[in-house]
C-alpha cells in the first residue's frame, strides 16, 4: 500500500525557516506596538515637563522678586548683573553700556528711558531708587531758574521799586529813577525810552530788558497844538523852552497849523523825536 504523503509534512530545515518567519513577524508587530505607545508616552512627558518647567520658573522668579531688595543707586554705574536682577533685558544692557562706553553720563529719568528703550512698567518700578549726584541736581535747579528769568516778562508800566531792584545791577537809586522817569512820561510806550533814563549802564539795561518790558500802553492826554502855550509845550518831555517857542512862532506865521508834520519844517527841530512827540500833540 502505497502512503499518501500529507502537504502538511515539511523538512527539519522547513520547519526552522517557517518558525524564523513567525517568530520575526511576531517581534516586528511587538516592536511597533511598543514604538507607538513610546510616543505617546514621550508627548504626554513632553507636555508635563513643560508644564512643571513654567512653574518652576515662576516659582523661582517670586523667589527672586522677594528675595531682591533695591537700593539707592547711580544708573551711570549699574553692572550686567544688577542690572538683570532688577529685569533689564538683554539688549536694554547693551544698550546703556554702549552709551556708558562714548563717556557720556545719564543725568535724568527721561534720559535713562531714553537710552535704554525699558518698558514704563519696568521704569515705574526703579526709578524712584535712582540717585544722581548732587551737582546735577543742583544744575537743573538753576537751569529751571533761568528759564523762569527769561520768560516771564513784567511790564514795567505796573511795577514796584521793590519788584525793579530785584534786577542785578538795579539798586534803589536806578529802581527809582525809572519810576520818576516813568511819571514825567506819563508812561513807557515804548522799550526803548528806558534807554533815556540817566546813569544806567548798556549791559545792565540789557539784562533788565529781559525781565521788563512795556506791556501795556499808557493813556496819555494830549495838547492841541493850536492853542497851547509855550509853557504847556515846554512840559512835554522832548521839548524844551527854545523849542516851544519856535512852534508858537511858526504858527502865528501859518495861522493854524494843520498837520504835526508841519513841525519837522521848523528850524533846529529834532526829526528823531518826531514820533515820541507826536504822542503828545494833536492838531485838530
Amino acid at each position: 500500500m502505497k502512503y499518501i504523503k500529507s502537504h502538511f509534512l515539511y523538512s527539519r530545515s522547513q520547519r526552522n525557516g517557517i518558525f524564523l518567519l513567525v517568530l520575526i513577524v511576531i517581534v516586528l508587530q511587538g516592536g511597533l506596538l511598543f514604538f507607538n505607545n513610546f510616543q505617546n508616552n514621550s508627548v504626554v512627558i513632553s507636555s508635563v515637563s513643560k508644564e512643571l518647567q513654567s512653574q518652576l520658573d515662576s516659582v523661582l522668579l517670586m523667589n527672586q522678586t522677594k528675595e531682591l531688595k533695591i537700593y539707592p543707586f547711580n544708573p551711570n554705574y549699574l553692572s550686567d548683573y544688577k542690572a538683570y536682577q532688577l529685569g533689564m533685558s538683554i539688549e536694554e544692557i547693551d544698550r546703556l553700556m554702549t552709551f556708558r562706553s562714548t563717556g557720556k553720563y545719564i543725568n535724568s529719568t527721561s534720559d535713562f528711558k531714553k537710552v535704554t528703550q525699558v518698558s514704563d512698567s519696568l521704569l515705574n518700578n526703579i526709578a524712584p531708587y535712582f540717585k544722581f549726584p548732587d551737582w546735577v541736581t543742583k544744575k537743573k535747579s538753576i537751569v529751571k531758574e533761568k528759564i523762569v528769568d527769561v520768560f516771564v516778562v513784567k511790564d514795567i508800566n505796573t511795577a514796584s521799586l521793590e519788584e525793579l531792584m530785584k534786577v542785578k545791577g538795579i539798586g534803589e537809586k536806578r529802581a527809582s529813577s525809572i519810576i520818576k522817569y516813568r511819571t514825567l512820561l506819563g508812561g513807557y510806550t515804548y522799550d526803548t525810552q528806558l534807554k533815556e533814563v540817566w546813569g544806567i549802564p548798556p549791559e545792565v539795561l540789557e539784562q533788565f530788558q529781559k525781565e521788563f518790558q512795556v506791556l501795556s500802553k499808557p493813556r496819555i492826554d494830549k495838547i492841541n497844538i493850536n492853542t497851547a502855550t509855550a509853557y504847556q509845550l515846554s512840559r512835554v518831555v522832548y521839548i524844551d523852552s527854545k523849542l516851544a517857542e519856535s512852534i508858537i512862532e511858526y504858527r502865528k506865521e501859518v495861522a493854524e497849523i494843520q498837520n504835526l508834520a508841519e513841525l519837522k519844517i521848523i528850524r533846529d527841530f529834532p526829526e528823531d523825536k518826531f514820533n515820541l512827540i507826536s504822542l503828545y500833540l494833536h492838531a485838530y
